[in-house]
């Protein structure tokens, strides 16, 4: 075990901790999100599968909350957005990161669990949708904003329902209980873009 004196070398007031230390910490907060949920998660069960003492998750985040939140924001999406000038290549290689995302080991789950706690901790479900759904919305809402403006989709292409349906679809084939296929981003892609892009005869 991690003692609070083995966080870091140094222990003056104000120096920086351990990193790896940290890292451990926010990745057991995420194990024990995704399998056990938010309301039977505690400071205890973390530290213990950190390998740390109580007081050095303390000393980093003051309560239960604040360091489900520190481990959220460890989902943060920070990938480049794709720009190849082509649409649905570009689209393929935002949802390719998606499913790699969902399919770790604390993928859906952890939605799940921030959804679980929508009432009663809202500032999981607020802090997932700033640093996750919100950042690859806006990527796949990019794509196709550059596609309008080259003129190659309809013209009354819906790129809110576009973007819904492409992320969509990988939580209701999840619901259906089978895995989601490897090649599923080529797969939704193809169809919501045979839907919205322009007839190469118009």
């Amino acid at each position: 075990m991690i003692t609070s004196t083995q966080t870091t070398s140094f222990t003056g007031p104000g120096r920086p901790r351990d990193p790896n230390v940290n890292q451990a910490i926010l990745a057991a907060t995420l194990r024990q999100l995704s399998k056990d949920g938010y309301g039977r998660m505690s400071m205890d069960s973390v530290a213990a599968e950190a390998g740390v003492t109580k007081p050095t998750v303390y000393r980093r985040w003051a309560s239960k909350a604040d360091l489900a939140t520190a481990a959220l924001a460890e989902l943060q999406v920070e990938e480049a957005a794709p720009s190849s000038g082509d649409a649905p290549t570009d689209l393929r290689a935002v949802l390719t990161t998606l499913q790699r995302s969902l399919c770790r080991p604390n993928g859906i789950a952890i939605i799940g669990t921030v959804m679980v706690e929508e009432h009663h901790t809202p500032e999981l479900i607020t802090l997932f949708r700033q640093r996750v759904v919100r950042p690859r919305r806006a990527m796949l809402r990019n794509v196709l904003e550059e596609a309008e403006k080259r003129g190659d989709l309809r013209n009354d292409a819906d790129i809110d329902t576009a973007v819904s349906m492409l992320i969509g679809s990988f939580y209701a084939h999840y619901l259906t209980g089978e895995k989601i296929p490897r090649g599923w981003p080529r797969r939704i892609v193809q169809t919501v873009w045979e839907g919205i892009a322009k007839s190469p005869q118009a």
